[in-house]
């Protein structure tokens, strides 16, 4: 038998619970009965509920501190208060405390119904619509890189077809794209998920000291190294090693890795013993390894080694209908971690971040959102929060999207007249209304 709900009856009067709980599962719902607070308290702590039926006034613990019990340990539960005529006033109270209802003993059958009835089906639509959410999160979202635009659909179906081989692969993209969470997420899905994930970031090391960080050293290899120590293709060993920055690595550490990736196997600084490995390579640079090559700073067969599937992660500015996507995601995700409330971003603070050329890409939006939520308490990210709002907005290159031409158009419309609107509306051929319009849209001042 499908049950509806789970309904947990709470009253001192035996006869009433067990009246009730027989009529509910008459109903098709699910139904149980305690006589006390306490009770009632254990079973909201010890189970799911879906609906409380909760009588307000109980020897003991009442039914107020029953229902500020309930909201703290599952506020999703509903709770209807059921109440003497003389008890209508607390009734009240309880509703501002949380409860969703109450209803007048003796009990109208027909008014429980239909509050049963709404109840159930406001729950479910909920749960249609968090499903939905799902879904949604599951087509514009892969790991935990989110992108509904084309661009980032081609990625995360490139990262679909290499997680079942063994194929090194090259991440190129500009700095905060997002290249270790696209590793991260080929790793997840792989033949090595089992295996350790082994982040090493080469641009940020000297030569010397990152060769023993990749391939260690044996005790006495040099001055201080004063025992063995694994490198990082050893500790990757069965998993997977994410070089980042290769580009800008030495042509002496070059070689070295290229023969480890021809070899399947190293030694480590002052060893004499190869040590073999089964390490799945993934690299990642934001330069242009083919213009370095040409550069002779970088060595070409190598570059082939690690460029056996090449993911490119295109740059916010390209892909733009991503950006609310993105920042709902900051948001919820800041909103966990700093306990605040944002729920929306002012429409004016939308438009500049759409228009914004972010040079700092993903990794710049989060920065801007996650300050948003810590300089204030909500509920909505406005344009005083953008740090880049502070300063001249101009383009470092053309304009991509219509919205951004027209905006910039206005402004220097506005600039050569000297804000003379009548003016300016001749030139643009509107009338003044819509000038006025355009300029509250695109949040233009007048520069002193």
């Amino acid at each position: 038998m499908k049950e509806d709900a789970r309904i947990l009856v709470v009253d001192d009067e035996p006869m009433v619970c067990l009246a009730l709980s027989n009529w509910l599962e008459e109903e098709n719902y699910y139904a149980n009965a305690v006589e006390d607070g306490p009770k009632a308290v254990a079973a909201v702590r010890d189970e799911n509920w879906d609906i409380v039926l909760l009588d307000l006034r109980m020897p003991g613990m009442d039914g107020m501190e029953v229902l500020k019990q309930i909201k703290e340990i599952a506020p999703q539960t509903v709770v209807i208060m059921m109440t003497a005529y003389a008890s209508i006033p607390g009734a009240v109270q309880a509703m501002k405390e949380g409860a969703y209802d109450y209803i007048v003993k003796p009990l109208d059958v027909d008014q429980l119904t239909l509050m049963l009835k709404r109840i159930v089906e406001h729950q479910q639509l909920i749960t249609e619509n968090i499903l939905l959410r799902k879904r949604l999160t599951e087509q514009y979202e892969f790991e935990d890189i989110i992108g509904r635009s084309e661009p980032m659909q081609e990625v995360f179906d490139m990262i679909k077809a290499v997680t079942d081989t063994n194929a090194t692969v090259l991440i190129t993209g500009e700095t905060g794209t997002g290249k270790e969470l696209v590793a991260r997420a080929i790793h997840s899905n792989s033949p090595q998920r089992y295996g350790p994930f082994v982040a090493t970031s080469c641009g940020a090391l000297p030569e010397t000291l990152l060769e023993s960080e990749l391939f260690g050293y044996e005790k006495g290899a040099f001055t201080g190294a004063d025992r063995t120590k694994k490198g990082r293709f050893e500790l990757a060993n069965g998993g997977t090693l994410f070089l980042d920055e290769v580009g800008d690595i030495s042509m002496k550490t070059q070689i070295k890795l290229l023969r480890v990736l021809q070899e399947r196997s190293f030694r480590r600084l002052g060893g004499t013993a190869p040590i073999e490995i089964d390490v799945r390579v993934i690299s990642a640079t934001n330069r242009d390894l083919v213009a370095v090559i040409e550069e002779g700073t970088f060595r070409s067969d190598l570059y082939y080694r690690l460029n056996v599937v090449t993911i490119h992660l295109p740059p916010l500015r390209e892909r733009r209908e991503d950006i609310p996507l993105l920042t709902a995601h900051f948001i919820n995700k800041y909103n966990v971690e700093f306990s605040k409330s944002f729920d929306r971003v002012d429409r004016k603070a939308m438009d500049f971040m759409m228009d914004y050329h972010w040079p700092g890409n993903v990794r710049e939006l989060e920065n801007v959102i996650e300050r948003a939520l810590v300089i204030d308490q909500g509920p909505e990210v406005k344009v005083r929060h953008l740090p880049f709002c502070n300063i001249e907005m101009v383009p470092t290159e053309e304009p991509q999207s219509l919205h951004e031409v027209e905006r910039l158009h206005i402004e220097k419309m506005l600039g050569r007249n000297d804000w003379n609107i009548a003016k300016t509306a001749r030139l643009l051929k509107i009338d003044r209304t819509t000038l006025h319009k355009k300029i509250k849209k695109f949040g233009l001042e007048r520069q002193q």
